[in-house]
């Protein structure tokens, strides 16, 4: 037991604090976070209970259209669909204009649940109440649907047996938060579980970084720029990232993308330095336009 805890030692760093760095936040927006996670949770009161003490108003607007999002969910899960029916014709025009079958998805769940709990006379006029709205985008859909019919009472051993896999119920739970989450401007994922993974992902990169810089900790704190790139998984590139063509570095807030009159993109540092601090046009590298900085526009990706 005892080369075993050796191993782990060697293994794993069992003190992540070296690779902390006093960052300043802005405290508002990294309450909002966790109160919209809470919210996400379903656990109103706590992200109510957040809101009130850390005083931040803004944070709660999103409550009310969260609480309907889990609300629906809760009454898919087991089954009962007129919620999120009610919800997707509600905002059926935003769907459709964005080509999400949401709505139509949510009839063809609700036609076989049918189908399943009352019989083939009561899901028949369900299709026929129902399915006319979407004959022109979904007619292959309805058909397998009516011809399931056929097979009412032994579906599980049918041709359509994949038309009762419960498999649709969560396909569709997944489909109504994504769509949900689009029409309130807010990112599938918890902003909050992002981050937290990104960082836990991060974490070993970082721990190696702050033991090699150890003998430089006034350096290490007040870094505002990583000297190297921290690898991520693909799911964590939310944007492009501009590296300038004549620095050869990437953009920062401090040194964003600017775009200058010709077309060509630099960053804000490397124009400065080609116009001597704006004193004088300059050429730019790519084409033979001559350039003022004061011309030059920042851009956002």
């Amino acid at each position: 037991m005892a080369k075993y805890g050796k191993v782990l030692d060697k293994v794993f760093n069992p003190d992540i604090v070296k690779a902390y760095r006093d960052v300043e936040f802005d405290i508002h927006l990294i309450n909002q976070i966790i109160a919209q996670h809470l919210y996400r949770l379903g656990l109103f009161e706590l992200g109510d209970c957040l809101v009130n003490e850390a005083q931040e108003p803004d944070a709660a607007s999103l409550k009310a259209p969260l609480y309907e999002m889990y609300h629906n969910l809760v009454h898919l899960h087991v089954k009962n669909l007129e919620p999120a029916l009610n919800w997707a014709r509600k905002n059926r025009q935003t769907l459709k204009a964005k080509g999400s079958s949401l709505e139509f998805q949510l009839h063809q769940l609700q036609f076989v649940h049918v189908l399943r709990t009352k019989g083939r006379r009561e899901a028949l006029e369900y299709a026929k109440l129902s399915f006319n709205i979407f004959a022109a985008q979904h007619m292959s859909d309805i058909q397998r649907l009516m011809a399931c019919l056929l097979w009412a009472n032994r579906l599980e051993c049918s041709p359509y047996k994949d038309l009762i896999s419960p498999s649709h119920w969560d396909t569709v739970a997944l489909q109504f938060s994504r769509e949900c989450c689009h029409l309130l401007g807010q990112a599938y994922e918890s902003p909050l579980q992002v981050t937290l993974s990104a960082g836990a992902q991060a974490l070993p990169s970082l721990l190696k970084l702050a033991t090699v810089m150890s003998s430089k900790k006034q350096e290490w704190a007040e870094m505002k720029q990583m000297p190297i790139e921290i690898e991520l998984d693909n799911v964590y590139n939310f944007h492009s990232v501009f590296a300038c063509p004549v620095s050869r570095e990437q953009s920062t807030a401090d040194n964003p993308p600017m775009l200058m009159r010709c077309g060509h993109v630099l960053c804000k540092q490397s124009i400065q330095k080609l116009a001597k601090s704006n004193s004088r046009t300059f050429k730019c590298p790519y084409c033979p336009q001559e350039i003022s900085a004061t011309q030059c526009r920042q851009i956002h990706f």
